[in-house]
């Protein structure tokens, strides 16, 4: 009897060890299971909001090449001019040359490559301010018909490059904002999401100045 009595105990003790790994087997696999589901779902979320970032700063980068044509374009207008100070436009050349030639990847617009970035353009507007200002001394330059239509589509191209830079920063706000938040943090951090920098210029720093012609 006392060794059935210790045959028993020693299968419950068997039993419960059993029935304590399989519980804890369990809660391993539910946990897993639920950290696998929040994963796929940030992750995907955080590449959705990612990739409007992307498709944001393509649309940027498009009208920033825009620009640079409709400058190209001018510059041709400009030396068809023999007497046009020949300082001044290549001042405008070369400013060109400098804001065509800096790139930003998309996945990595952080504040350094963006403030580059910026920097180039925003020499390239300094120079076609001075271009235009002694455009100002030659009257049948500014009576030309190709060189205001390309003054109005560069104007316009100013305002559409407002209305997208301001845009970007929104998406790229709610992107920043998302990747931020707990647990989604977490998720982030682990598959290498980071944050986009934003346009920081003051209002109308990357705009040419109108112009107007008497």
């Amino acid at each position: 009897m006392e060794d059935m009595s210790k045959y028993d105990k020693n299968l419950k003790t068997k039993g419960s060890g059993c029935l304590g790994a399989t519980m804890i087997i369990g809660l391993l696999v539910v946990f897993f299971a639920i950290f696998g589901i929040m994963a796929y779902s940030y992750y995907n979320g955080m590449v959705t909001k990612e990739e409007k970032v992307t498709a944001q700063w393509a649309q940027v980068e498009n009208l920033y090449q825009r620009r640079s044509d409709l400058i190209q374009n001018l510059v041709n207008t400009v030396k068809g001019y023999a007497d046009f100070e020949q300082e001044t436009l290549t001042q405008v050349i070369e400013a060109r040359s400098k804001a065509t030639s800096i790139t930003v990847d998309a996945s990595k617009i952080d504040a350094t490559n963006l403030a580059a970035f910026e920097q180039a353009q925003n020499g390239l507007n300094t120079a076609m301010s001075r271009l235009l200002v002694t455009v100002e001394k030659y009257p049948d330059l500014k009576a030309n018909q190709n060189f205001s239509a390309l003054m109005v589509q560069l104007q316009e191209t100013e305002n559409m490059l407002a209305v997208e830079r301001n845009t970007f920063n929104e998406v790229a706000r709610q992107y920043n904002t998302d990747i931020r938040k707990f647990p989604r943090n977490m998720f982030a951090s682990m598959f290498g999401f980071e944050q986009k920098a934003y346009f920081k210029a003051e209002e109308g720093a990357n705009k040419v100045p109108v112009v107007k012609f008497d």
